[in-house]
């Protein structure tokens, strides 16, 4: 009778506790906010879905990789990538008529041209099979330069097709952001193919690199197009503090370095205005800096109480800012994705998911709470 009564206080105890275990997994399976899909990468710079929801990554070391069936496959025939500092391979993005077109856009450090060093890169190709063919350079911003800092590089298009990328000041602030003759601290427009619009902002001014659709910039590594409003959203890295979000807008001075919240490294001033009359002010500012680094906006029903609103990658802190947006401006910020790493790239996919390019880890679909 005592082995029976035994017997049965062991398996009541065995249920219980798979009954515990499992509850928990359970709750830890719902409480999990993502999920590794591509592993073993080191600096995912940028990544962009073909039609068939495979990935195209670049990683910065000068690798352009086609994630499909659970495969990486190093794509071949890249151009000449120099990795320099911050620089190296960058951004991509597809044509919106990707289906018709086949063209894939990228920027990347290169060294052809004037000068020592290399200088950012804007190409366009096409895949086939397991190499880029039909390669044109479309931008090469000049000199080069043996500084290591501030490439820039994001790539995006508008509702109306045209391209838009980022060169950052290129570590040479006291000359390029303000003076619309040079190249770096600049947002420019071209046609899809490369042709500068007549309507550009600057297409009459002496001199000017006629290319360029806004100036006074540091370092912008964010931009997309607010999906809702039509709006290019830009965010750039300040100096220590500063770190800003700004709608783009043509021929508009968005004041670096004459105007900043930010200060020098060092912890002295090099200016003391954060506004200047006839220069933009930022949308959204963060002091201290969390070295801003990719964005995406929430445009997807799998997030129905995030929709409508803006993700901002953290290099420095290792986070994803979810920015609550109201009335175009960010009144809110939650950090999610905490400590997996550097955030470097997001975008939202095909399937409406939200993905982001970690440092050293890989890509991650970020889960619906």
């Amino acid at each position: 009778m005592k082995n029976l009564k035994v017997v049965f206080g062991l398996v009541l105890l065995s249920i219980c506790l798979l009954s515990f275990i499992k509850k928990n997994k359970s709750v830890k399976q719902q409480n999990k906010s993502y999920e590794l899909i591509v592993s073993d990468l080191t600096i995912p710079w940028g990544f962009t879905f073909l039609p068939d929801n495979s990935m195209l990554i670049t990683e910065k070391e000068g690798k352009l990789i086609h994630f499909i069936n659970g495969e990486k496959i190093n794509i071949t025939g890249l151009p000449k990538i120099k990795e320099q500092g911050q620089g190296g391979f960058m951004d991509i993005e597809l044509h919106p008529n990707y289906k018709k077109t086949g063209w894939i856009y990228f920027t990347y450090a290169s060294e052809s041209g004037m000068g020592k060093g290399a200088n950012t890169t804007l190409m366009r190709a096409r895949l086939k099979d397991t190499r880029l063919i039909n390669q044109e350079v479309l931008y090469k911003a000049s000199p080069n330069t043996k500084r290591g800092q501030h490439f820039g590089a994001r790539i995006a298009f508008d509702r109306k097709g045209y391209l838009y990328f980022s060169i950052g000041d290129r570590g040479n602030r006291d000359e390029n952001p303000q003076d619309i003759t040079r190249d770096g601290g600049k947002i420019y427009r071209l046609y899809d193919d490369g042709r500068i619009p007549k309507d550009n902002p600057f297409i009459n001014s002496k001199n000017a690199k006629t290319a360029i659709y806004s100036f006074g910039h540091r370092n912008p590594q964010g931009m997309e197009i607010n999906p809702f409003t039509g709006e290019i959203w830009s965010h750039e890295h300040g100096p220590r503090g500063g770190d800003e979000i700004n709608i783009v807008k043509k021929g508009k001075n968005y004041g670096w370095p004459e105007a900043s919240f930010g200060i020098n490294y060092i912890g002295t001033k090099f200016t003391d205005k954060t506004s200047i009359k006839g220069m933009e002010d930022p949308l959204h500012q963060w002091t201290p800096s969390i070295a801003p680094s990719g964005m995406a906006f929430v445009n997807s029903d799998k997030y129905p109480d995030w929709k409508g609103n803006l993700l901002v990658g953290s290099l420095k802190f290792r986070y994803i800012s979810y920015c609550t947006l109201k009335n175009g401006k960010v009144v809110k910020e939650e950090k999610i994705l905490e400590n997996l790493g550097r955030i470097r790239s997001i975008e939202q996919g095909n399937d409406g998911f939200l993905y982001a390019g970690i440092e050293q880890l890989g890509i991650v679909k970020i889960l619906p709470k």
